[in-house]
């Protein structure tokens, strides 16, 4: 058999189906001589890089369990230029290979493989300084209009959402640690709610 490689499937929605992808690669990967070691298929927006499924894959990549990842198509791998060029130098340190179906090819042990992250290198820097270039331009516009950028002074949107939720539970004679847990926030948020509601004589002593 050739190279060792996984199958990555991914779609954006559960009523959508990774199967046309997988059988695709199937295919693709019987002409190609590839020993498909497994098959990951993900339900997941293309806009989170924290994907489960491409996690499992990158860590067989990093334990160098195979040669190469195969996907239909650039986009059901990497969310962004960015994304894709962070990934790709993760599978690079590693000896891996991220293949897509419809001919991108990155081998990085090949000249041509070298020469395309390259050249989206390039592009990922250009896409950085763009959303800089927004992300700044924004903020001067929203100074402009006399917006007060950043949580002002006083403010806690979490705890102060909470504030009622752990008001009654303090009333339960709930312990602050059961309520650090139960709510999923720290001990510390805990006190410090009891103690502005105390101020606030919301809480009795």
């Amino acid at each position: 058999m050739g190279q060792r490689a996984v199958i990555y499937s991914r779609v954006s929605t559960a009523d959508q189906s990774c199967e046309r992808q997988e059988q695709e690669l199937l295919e693709f990967a019987q002409r190609g001589d590839y020993e498909i070691v497994e098959t990951f298929r993900e339900t997941e927006s293309g806009v989170k890089n924290n994907r489960r499924e491409r996690k499992k894959v990158l860590a067989l990549a990093q334990s160098r369990q195979i040669d190469s990842v195969l996907v239909s198509e650039l986009s059901r791998w990497g969310r962004s230029t960015v994304d894709l060029l962070d990934t790709l130098g993760q599978l690079e340190s590693w000896k891996v290979s991220l293949i897509a179906m419809n001919g991108m090819t990155f081998d990085l042990s090949s000249s041509h493989g070298r020469m395309m992250a390259t050249f989206l290198s390039g592009i990922a820097e250009f896409e950085r300084d763009l959303i800089s270039e927004r992300v700044k331009s924004g903020l001067a516009a929203a100074k402009a209009r006399g917006k007060k950028l950043g949580r002002q002074k006083g403010q806690r949107p979490k705890s102060d959402r909470l504030t009622p939720k752990v008001i009654d539970l303090v009333a339960e004679g709930k312990s602050y640690r059961w309520i650090a847990r139960d709510l999923g926030i720290s001990k510390n948020t805990v006190l410090d709610i009891v103690k502005r509601a105390r101020q606030m004589d919301v809480i009795h002593e």
